[in-house]
């Protein structure tokens, strides 16, 4: 466990230091205690949690008068340990994008655009919206053809956020190296094209974990032998989580560690994070409130409630599901910060679309953020000396 400690709205960062959870919080560590939890959702993960390859990082967050205390807490976290990331790559790439308009007089997230070949034209802000909303796949593809694989992996290390590699788009996953020109609207009459790039050859993963289970389908044909992900993208939980701590607490990281952002363009950035899918015009009984907010309530159909807000990116793919999220309860004055993955695939072939998703994966997400959420809420009826209100 870490505790950091940020003061004051331009933040020097004071310390760095581990601590004795005994010493400093009455309840313990939340994360193990949610994850010693009973509840069935809970209980069938963690009594095969190797098989599951579970990793977590919960934040706690207090504040203090002008001062902001995190503390980490880590569950089976290790960058060495491979996991797919799926849609999790798409917030750096709707963070990258930002950035780069600031780097262009002519554009903003507003300007129109289309990509050589395609027949959507939309603009910057419609694509992240998107991105956020219902995790749309073509959206991520538009960004990363503005943007060149080269590009993002460069600027996040630039921010200190690493090891990170993405090497590949989503959805019909092209490993074309070269990525397409934009057409871009100036105005209603003249447009500019944005040349595309070539960007580096990925290089294999050497790390635990790359080649997983015993088969795999490709082309209608299996393949009795190990999936291989050591060339696809690479985005660990410290990664995910460092990016997420960057957007929403820009101040507690030195100024070159911090993404270059207008104030508008973070604002845009952060509603966007937690807009829900009917906010934005996405039929609610197909694209539910949950849709893409796993923790919590990934596993219900009804609306999230008012006060709750949940800044996130998911993923799921290849049997993996991921989210990474800043939760925040207005009503109770509750927020933390949670990363999590699991990997269901019973039978160890992938490709061949029977991932248990439904059944323990979202179920197993929904319940830790419902855990950790009640005992946040356990933990803020203590006095000011630190002990329990009974």
């Amino acid at each position: 466990m870490v505790r950091y400690l940020a003061f004051g709205l331009n933040v020097l960062l004071f310390s760095i230091f581990s601590i004795s959870c005994s010493e400093q919080e009455p309840y313990g560590n939340l994360l193990d205690l949610a994850l010693a939890s009973e509840n069935i959702n809970i209980r069938r993960v963690m009594d095969s949690v190797e098989r599951y390859e579970v990793q977590i990082r919960y934040t706690q967050i207090d504040r203090r008068n002008d001062s902001i205390i995190f503390t980490d807490y880590d569950f089976q976290v290790d960058d060495h340990r491979y996991f797919y990331p799926a849609s999790t790559v798409k917030f750096p790439a709707a963070v990258l994008t930002l950035q780069k308009l600031n780097t262009i007089d002519s554009l903003n997230k507003d300007s129109r655009f289309y990509v050589e070949g395609d027949s959507i034209e939309t603009t910057f802000a419609k694509e992240i919206s998107k991105i956020f909303a219902v995790s749309d796949n073509n959206a991520n593809n538009r960004l990363v053809e503005f943007l060149g694989q080269d590009a993002i992996n460069d600027g996040l290390k630039k921010r200190g956020v690493s090891p990170v590699r993405i090497s590949h788009r989503l959805g019909y996953h092209s490993d074309d190296l070269a990525t397409k020109p934009l057409i871009i609207y100036l105005n209603d009459s003249t447009t500019a094209i944005f040349e595309g790039t070539v960007n580096s050859a990925p290089r294999p993963l050497e790390i635990e974990g790359v080649k997983k289970g015993k088969g795999y389908i490709d082309e209608d044909s299996l393949f009795q032998e190990p999936f291989d992900f050591s060339l696809k993208n690479y985005y660990p939980i410290s990664a995910q989580h460092g990016l997420l701590k960057r957007i929403i607490f820009p101040e507690i990281f030195p100024e070159e560690q911090r993404f270059d952002l207008s104030v508008e363009q973070r604002e845009f950035l952060l509603s966007a994070m937690h807009t829900l899918p009917r906010r934005v015009g996405y039929d609610p009984e197909e694209y539910y409130d949950g849709y893409c907010k796993f923790l919590m309530y990934g596993d219900i159909k009804e609306n999230i409630p008012d006060n709750i807000k949940i800044y996130n990116k998911v993923g799921w793919a290849y049997g993996t599901l991921t989210d990474c999220a800043y939760l925040v309860d207005e009503k109770n004055n509750i927020e933390f910060m949670l990363t999590a993955t699991l990997l269901v695939n019973h039978n160890g072939i992938f490709n061949d679309d029977t991932y248990e998703f439904d059944e323990i994966g979202i179920p197993f997400l929904a319940e830790l953020g419902r855990e950790i959420h009640k005992l946040e809420l356990q933990r803020k009826k203590i006095d000011d000396y630190g002990k329990p209100i009974i």
